[in-house]
């Protein structure tokens, strides 16, 4: 069922709480997707007023091919704050394999300006998508080769350790990952399984929906 003029105030484990005017009702959900947008920072409005650069719906900063801003050549903005679409019309996503090649980019492009030399504008490369599903498992695509369970996992780890700057960063990212792995603490950023209530608790413990008043 779509719900529609509905707002979604919270979720909790097992309870998605809504509310549609001055009413709240409370829905019993085990498993919640979430498909909205995001927003982007507040720097991208505070630009805006600046500059008057454009923004898209998200409040993300309409950039040029060489990452800058529209009549302001000497600001540029990177990352997850940047809508970049000359490369297919449709905007890079916000991950962090894109803000790095573009960080890479604008400093290249800097050192040229000083050296008054030019250099083409940013195209991004896409060298594929690693993600962790679970614990000791994580599933890999690098487009001519895909693969999933535990080597993913560790080419995962890896390939997270080799890209962090600085061996002190390296050396203590490890650490806690390790700590954390061989304790079962989840501070880390691998998923571990929850521990689950048998099913039944679930359905015993409220109605499918109960509306409430306020």
């Amino acid at each position: 069922t779509v719900q529609t003029k509905t707002l979604v105030t919270n979720i909790d484990n097992d309870i998605v709480t809504m509310r549609r005017g001055e009413q709240v009702e409370e829905i019993n959900a085990k498993t919640v997707l979430w498909a909205a947008g995001m927003k982007a920072s507040a720097m991208g409005k505070a630009l805006a007023n600046a500059t008057g650069v454009e923004l898209d719906r998200a409040g993300r900063v309409i950039v040029q091919p060489d990452m800058s801003l529209a009549g302001n050549p000497d600001i540029f903005v990177i990352g997850d704050l940047a809508n970049f679409s000359h490369q297919t019309g449709k905007p890079l996503p916000g991950v962090a394999p894109v803000a790095m090649q573009q960080g890479k980019y604008v400093s290249t492009l800097i050192q040229k300006r000083l050296k008054e030399e030019t250099v083409a504008d940013f195209h991004y490369q896409d060298y594929g998508n690693l993600a962790v599903i679970g614990r000791n498992a994580a599933v890999v695509d690098l487009g001519f080769v895909k693969f999933s369970g535990f080597p993913a996992w560790l080419a995962w780890i890896f390939i997270h350790i080799f890209f962090l700057i600085e061996f002190d960063n390296k050396l203590l990212v490890m650490i806690q990952w390790a700590w954390h792995y061989l304790t079962f603490k989840r501070g880390v950023r691998l998923i571990t399984n929850l521990e689950e209530e048998p099913a039944g608790n679930f359905e015993e413990r409220r109605d499918y929906r109960t509306p409430v008043q306020v």
